[in-house]
């Protein structure tokens, strides 16, 4: 992760890519050849949601209101839920600058 740009490889389909979410703008961009895939994930990663997440242990969980764009550590647990809506696959072990680098994989 850059200072400014925080990334992770994405796939959908037979598409190979990555999310950018910009630190400073607050904003974010999806690099992957499916059009609708794109258009799914960016509205996903702008639209505040209600997640039920832990907090002591694994077993009380809570309803929390997150905001995809208001900073890193929401951005990331938007990521968590992003392939339950919309198809898009965060692939969190692959390494983004080699995506970046052969994004036809």
């Amino acid at each position: 992760m850059s200072d400014k740009i925080y990334s992770v490889a994405v796939s959908c389909r037979d598409s190979i890519g990555w999310v950018e979410y910009d630190i400073e703008n607050k904003t974010v961009k999806v690099c992957l050849d499916d059009a609708k895939a794109v258009e799914d994930a960016e509205k996903f990663l702008t639209t505040e949601h209600e997640i039920r997440v832990p907090h002591e242990t694994l077993r009380d969980f809570s309803p929390v209101k997150v905001n995809p764009l208001a900073d890193v550590e929401s951005f990331q647990l938007a990521l968590t839920r992003l392939w339950e809506s919309t198809d898009v696959h965060v692939d969190w072990s692959r390494p983004v600058d080699y995506v970046k680098q052969h994004p036809h994989y």
